[in-house]
């Protein structure tokens, strides 16, 4: 059946998922987190609106390069047999030249920047091209996820001071960490799907001790968060923000608690306020805390 124009772009922002931002959030706030802390609250106007647009971009392409990896799979998981390239409303050739397209649309912009972000942005494609692949490999896809998000912090403060510094690792490490507990709920959806036609995951790899691990996960995550506040003199607001986030942890863990495939997506969904919380927290030490 022959598509109209915008039938077709309409099928184009599905495979983009732009009608589920979630994992545009899920991007951003850690992406915010890192230029508020680089720039002490003052991120410069043009490195700010680079990354909110790259965000949307790479998030954007790695859902299409996603789809594009899974095509053969897809149809066979209830959850996804609809979407647009698995159904066969949009081919393989034209997710690859939309996947380029956003890839070149986002080093355009990255180009506005200093050299070493430029550098750095060459291995955020690699890690976001290459992520869908590892469901067939290891059982650590959500690792690989956590680094490719995680991997706007380094960009952030290469992009705002011209440095990557230890406080960069560190607040990398913190969502590498955050995106592993997540995309393991998200993974326990999926779970038996996986298990039946054979795609790995830590759902599967953690099995009964999915629950245990995931509590470790964000406990450590916290942790490094608390470690990030101390080096970068972050006050009472951003602890107050680590409150809020560590009580929908304790929720998140309560909705995964008997497995359900509709609770655990919840809690999965629920991380966009984790990471807001943690957001709200360090926008208002720099807005409202003690002036040097």
């Amino acid at each position: 059946m022959k598509m109209s124009i915008q039938e077709r772009l309409g099928e184009y922002a599905s495979l983009m998922r732009l009608d589920r931002p979630i994992g545009i959030f899920l991007l951003l706030w850690p992406t915010l987190w890192a230029l508020l802390i680089a720039s002490e609250g003052r991120p410069d106007p043009l490195v700010l609106m680079v990354f909110i647009i790259g965000v949307v971009l790479m998030r954007s392409a790695g859902c299409v390069i996603n789809d594009f990896a899974d095509r053969d799979i897809d149809r066979h998981v209830e959850r996804t047999r609809g979407r647009p390239l698995t159904s066969g409303r949009v081919s393989s050739q034209e997710a690859q030249v939309l996947f380029g397209s956003l890839c070149l649309a986002a080093f355009a912009l990255v180009l506005l920047l200093n050299r070493l972000t430029i550098l750095l942005s060459i291995i955020g494609v690699v890690l976001a091209a290459s992520y869908p692949f590892m469901k067939r490999v290891t059982h650590l896809p959500q690792v690989f996820l956590g680094a490719a998000f995680g991997w706007a912090v380094p960009m952030a403060f290469a992009a705002q001071t011209g440095t990557v510094p230890p406080l960069a690792w560190l607040l990398f490490t913190a969502t590498v960490l955050w995106a592993t507990a997540y995309d393991t709920m998200y993974a326990m959806v999926d779970r038996q799907d996986d298990l039946r036609i054979g795609v790995k995951s830590t759902a599967i790899l953690f099995g009964e001790a999915d629950r245990v691990v995931i509590a470790v996960l964000q406990v450590m995550v916290l942790f490094a968060l608390i470690m990030v506040g101390q080096k970068a003199g972050l006050g009472h607001y951003y602890h107050a923000g680590l409150l809020v986030a560590a009580g929908l942890a304790v929720w998140q863990q309560y909705l995964i608690w008997d497995r359900d495939p509709e609770a655990c997506f919840r809690a999965f969904l629920n991380n966009n306020w984790f990471g807001a919380a943690v957001f709200g927290g360090i926008l208002l030490h720099y807005l409202l805390g003690p002036k040097a």
